[in-house]
């Protein structure tokens, strides 16, 4: 049986990544489809596979403003070649999911989410206040033909995984399907606890784009006189650091695995203050044996244990967050307890379920829709 793997964009080594580089160990001779590839940017387990990219790779300044051509993603996902394919495993938050596989092929999609802009989150990215008012409604028609043409496209999946019962809802609510739910993995031999005393600071490591909502965290930080080191990069960087401007914020950038590992060791807490769809950093934090103050929403319900591996913090607002931070000195927190629920979300256990998957997609009988 000859198979593919398909992915948005290789510009990283986010979640979604490593994710995708455990599907490669499981499918080490598929080729690998994306839109866009920036060389140097994934690991050696990804780069080892033939990888495959779509128009879109020739256009300008792609390595930098890949996400512009947004608008584009519907045409240049669909030019891809599967006449020779059997089985098409993709990993979706964007356009990897709509794909066209040939007849009688099978499609496994591994769900990121349904496209967060194009259906409920537009004004965080595209609202006046982010792009300016013109803008925002030249991309508003454009934001929902693509909902439409995503929800279109959603029958070219034979079987949905989510990778959390939040996500699974959105996958019923937006493509009207059902799924299953695997969570992603997380490097817990890696991501380990090493028994220093907290250093005192707040942590986020997180892409610096609008819904992870760090501009709340900035507010909160200055509120309860603490300081927060913020790990990553991304278009609004420029912005949060200018109203961090009053803050005890510092913005460190890209960080090595290694430094954010030793970042994680010595916090105080991670802080996640946006709604996640499942959220890989709280769970590396708590591999690492440090709590997480997190919005009580989204994935972190399911990744978080309120009060046994961190705080779950009702209303996002900076005022709320302030209050669970100013809490943590007289809360106790079990590092081995905390280290143990992560041990759940563990990359073997990733593994094993997404090798019972596809096993039990290719096995089933043609026709078989999930």
């Amino acid at each position: 049986m000859t198979a593919a793997l398909v992915h948005d964009w290789l510009t990283g080594m986010r979640g979604g990544e490593k994710a995708l580089e455990v599907l490669c160990e499981l499918l080490p001779d598929a080729d690998l489809l994306t839109l866009v590839h920036v060389p140097g940017r994934v690991s050696p387990t990804i780069m080892r596979h033939r990888i495959r990219t779509s128009p879109i790779q020739r256009l300008p300044l792609v390595d930098r403003f890949y996400r512009h051509y947004l608008p584009l993603f519907p045409f240049a996902i669909e030019q891809f070649d599967l006449d020779d394919v059997d089985l098409v495993v993709s990993t979706s938050h964007c356009a990897a999911k709509s794909v066209v596989p040939r007849p009688g092929a099978r499609h496994l999609c591994y769900c990121f989410t349904p496209m967060r802009y194009a259906w409920d989150q537009f004004d965080h990215y595209f609202g006046p206040d982010r792009v300016g008012a013109a803008a925002s409604a030249v991309a508003r028609p454009v934001l929902a033909s693509l909902a439409r043409w995503d929800r279109r496209t959603a029958g070219r999946v034979d079987r949905y995984v989510a990778i959390s019962h939040y996500v699974a809802g959105r996958i019923r609510r937006y493509y009207n399907r059902k799924s299953d739910v695997v969570y992603p993995p997380v490097d817990t031999e890696f991501f380990q606890p090493d028994g220093r005393v907290p250093e005192g600071y707040l942590l986020i490591v997180s892409a610096l784009v609008p819904y992870k909502r760090i501009d709340l965290a900035i507010d909160a930080a200055r509120l309860a006189g603490l300081p927060l080191r913020i790990v990553g990069e991304g278009p609004e960087r420029d912005r949060l650091q200018a109203h961090a401007a009053e803050s005890p914020v510092d913005f460190l950038g890209h960080q090595t695995n290694e430094q954010i590992r030793a970042l994680y060791q010595g916090a105080t807490a991670v802080v996640l203050p946006g709604e996640e769809d499942f959220g890989i950093v709280p769970v590396e934090a708590q591999a690492c044996g440090r709590p997480v103050v997190a919005l009580g929403r989204g994935g972190a319900l399911e990744t978080v244990r309120d009060g046994v591996t961190g705080v779950l913090v009702a209303d996002p607002t900076a005022e709320a967050f302030a209050g669970a931070f100013r809490s943590l000195p007289g809360r106790w927190f079990n590092t081995e307890v905390i280290r143990r629920h992560a041990e759940d979300f563990s990359r073997d256990h990733f593994a094993r379920r997404m090798r019972d998957v596809i096993d039990q997609t290719v096995a089933a009988p043609e026709g078989t829709t999930w």
